[in-house]
């Protein structure tokens, strides 16, 4: 479906049925990857960005929410695509760290995004985004319950998640220096070494 006069840019070309929806979402992926901040993250800045009128988003948007909640599906399967193939790299225990470490790195990689994707402003989360949010931490339930026994796998699951995520929030809030926060790497080794120390004995 072609664009109505004033619509899109001229410079961008017209974008066909469907099209739109995927340029408005790149959009704002865009503009996070280059350290755009979450909470300023709007319509009119991504319709800008895509070359279209202020008025083109709310075709496949009807406010703000629902574009942030079609960019953060993206990042979750993104994050569950990186999880994914991190345990494809390991067995057992050691798959389970490395999935660990792929989480910090991918934190590390895009703040932006990581921090939309887990942000507690929509008031609401659409099913599609809980879906995508599900499938991620799926992954990692998934080898923790091939390591617990059934009846603490769910437990174990959430509390390697707590860890992970809490080591991510400290990297990319720059609380554990700058050159993990600014190195995917760096950080991914720093989590790939805490993951693997021994607990505290009782």
């Amino acid at each position: 479906m072609s664009t109505s006069k004033g619509e899109a840019n001229p410079s961008k070309g017209s974008y066909h049925h469907g099209d739109l929806r995927e340029a408005l979402v790149a959009a704002g992926l865009s503009i996070l990857e280059e350290g755009g901040d979450p909470a300023s993250l709007g319509l009119r800045e991504t319709a800008r960005r895509a070359g279209v009128s202020a008025m083109a988003p709310y075709r496949h948007f009807p406010d703000k929410d629902a574009l942030l909640a079609a960019v953060a599906i993206v990042g979750f399967e993104r994050l569950r695509a990186a999880l994914e193939a991190a345990d494809r790299g390991g067995a057992g225990r050691e798959a389970l760290y490395a999935q660990g470490a792929a989480y910090v790195a991918f934190a590390c990689a895009q703040p932006g995004l990581f921090r939309l994707m887990f942000g507690g402003a929509r008031s609401e989360r659409p099913q599609a985004l809980c879906e995508a949010s599900a499938a991620a931490y799926a992954v990692l339930a998934e080898r923790v319950a091939t390591l617990v026994p059934g009846a603490a796998a769910a437990d174990e699951a959430l509390r390697s998640w707590a860890i992970v995520h809490g080591i991510a929030a400290l990297v990319i809030d720059g609380l554990l220096g700058e050159a993990v926060r600014t190195d995917p790497q760096a950080a991914a080794a720093l989590a790939s070494r805490l993951l693997r120390l021994e607990p505290i004995p009782a």
